[in-house]
């Protein structure tokens, strides 16, 4: 039982909340054994150092996103995270007593073709009192499928999607997507027994305005998902239609009147002020009827249905053509000299290991994402006695000094009649960089100048990107599948899933 719960890591978005501090503390006096790692994810733009400290927790990384939202919050989490399962939580639940034991319970001996258990949420609500709109709101992610709230993923199947889509800005629809996107390779989603209480935040008035944003994501799940989509999500539609209707008949209303027209103007205006009030009504007529949930539900009914048009159309008009998402790599493979550092001929002197412009940056980059680096260097002057072994050890040593650390490290000492199966363009130092971390070829990017790296990717069944130097001859760079003009270029579609 502790073998496999050594395999989970616990990932939790953040903002900073209070009720992180609730979660920590939950997490903390639960009983059983502790997964082998919680990785909290800082989402905030800056602000001080998250203290999470205290005395039963697992161990305990911090990792900064830097405000990019959940979806790249979370990728940022499992994909620092090195074990065969992923547990995501939201920084708002509270998980039960016995909830890291149901968890092992949960995941332990699932057959292979499942990629993901889902736990059970429970949403309190006041018992003294009719609930208000906002409390039935949250209530519904009881009833949810496939919420991020409580969601274990095995790793390899998020990598082998890309991890959440980061289109979504919100926390909406991104947990849906993935989802529907790990189900479409032939896998299945199943229900744990493991529980946790998701408490009701604090919320303003205005709160139900500024969920309207999400018809633009709408928008997006139907195009990358089909008409259908909802189905298979097991999302509801909800009032969308009738927000269309209301507002048509608002915006009818004040033509008419423009053009004159009074008795058109008026019945379009009864039409709206009719569909306005039922809408009030239905979400008046449930809850506590107090004098500030009604003025709240009769303001803010008049005002959704435009909004929730509105963002629908932002979102017809900025997703009108979408690509699948693919996510970043899993791990990116870069050639060393005339690629990270200027290439001096057979080099075995550390202090001409000087990195090319944006090296530096261009990692930076990369490791900020949770995406693995590592080189894949041919070093034939060993065979061919002008450097030794021990020579390219010590540049490689400044190299991870200078540029490091790398994930893998990869020297093919051959020279070109040896017939081994590394030297590139021979796939057998990109085969085996990803044999090591446990990577798909698929999921892989090699970064060279020369045909030689792009082919070797190929041959391995990764991606190459050549990036030319005054030395790449032309008949390679107009054979390159890929090419930027620099290494900074280079990372910049990688990241940008250009890829």
């Amino acid at each position: 039982m502790q073998g496999d719960r050594a395999q989970v890591t616990v990932v939790v978005p953040t903002i900073g909340r209070p009720s992180l501090d609730v979660l920590l503390e939950a997490l903390a006096q639960a009983s059983g054994p502790r997964p082998a790692e919680l990785i909290l994810v800082d989402d905030r733009p800056d602000g001080p150092p998250l203290a999470p400290e205290r005395a039963g927790l697992p161990p305990v990384r911090v990792v900064r996103a830097g405000g990019g939202g959940p979806a790249r919050a979370r990728n940022l989490g499992w994909r620092t995270a090195r074990t065969e399962w992923i547990a995501f939580l939201d920084d708002d639940v509270v998980p039960d007593r016995d909830w890291y034991e149901r968890l092992a319970t949960d995941l332990a001996g699932l057959p292979g073709d499942v990629a993901g258990s889902q736990g059970r949420v429970r949403v309190p609500l006041p018992p003294d009192r009719r609930p208000t709109d906002w409390e039935r709101g949250t209530a519904g992610l009881a009833t949810s499928s496939w919420i991020t709230a409580d969601l274990a993923y095995r790793r390899s199947a998020l990598a082998a999607v890309g991890g959440f889509d980061e289109r979504f800005p919100r926390a909406f629809r991104e947990d849906s997507d993935l989802a529907l996107r790990v189900m479409d390779t032939g896998a299945r989603l199943v229900r744990g027994q493991r529980w946790i209480t998701h408490p009701v935040r604090p919320a303003d008035r205005w709160i139900s305005l500024r969920v309207q944003a999400g018809n633009a994501d709408d928008v997006l799940m139907r195009r990358l998902h089909g008409p259908d989509w909802r189905q298979r999500a097991d999302a509801a539609l909800g009032r969308r239609p009738r927000h269309l209707a209301i507002t048509a008949a608002g915006l009818a209303a004040v033509a008419l009147a423009l053009g004159r027209r009074p008795r058109a103007a008026a019945l379009a205006a009864t039409a709206w002020l009719a569909g306005t009030a039922e809408f009030a009504w239905a979400r008046i007529a449930p809850g506590p009827r107090t004098r500030d949930e009604v003025t709240t539900m009769s303001v803010t009914s008049a005002a959704i249905p435009p909004l929730a048009t509105w963002h629908w159309l932002r979102g017809v008009v900025r997703h009108r053509r979408v690509r699948p998402w693919r996510g970043l790599p899993d791990l990116v493979l870069f050639d060393r000299d005339g690629t990270l550092v200027h290439d001096f001929p057979y080099n075995g002197d550390p202090e001409w290991v000087r990195p090319v412009d944006g090296a530096r940056e261009a990692l930076e980059r990369l490791h900020a994402r949770g995406v693995r680096v590592g080189v894949v260097s041919n070093q034939s002057g060993v065979a061919r006695g002008l450097i030794t072994a021990a020579q390219v050890d010590a540049c490689m040593a400044r190299l991870d000094e200078l540029l490091g650390p790398f994930d893998t490290v990869q020297v093919c000492p051959h020279g070109p009649d040896d017939g081994c199966a590394c030297r590139k363009p021979a796939p057998g130092m990109v085969k085996a960089a990803c044999a090591e971390l446990g990577v798909d070829p698929a999921r892989c990017v090699v970064v060279g100048d020369i045909g030689a790296d792009v082919d070797a990717a190929a041959a391995a069944g990764a991606v190459g990107i050549m990036v030319p130097t005054p030395v790449t001859r032309r008949e390679e760079v107009a054979a390159a599948a890929r090419t930027a003009a620099t290494l900074t270029a280079a990372v910049d579609d990688i990241v940008g899933g250009r890829w």
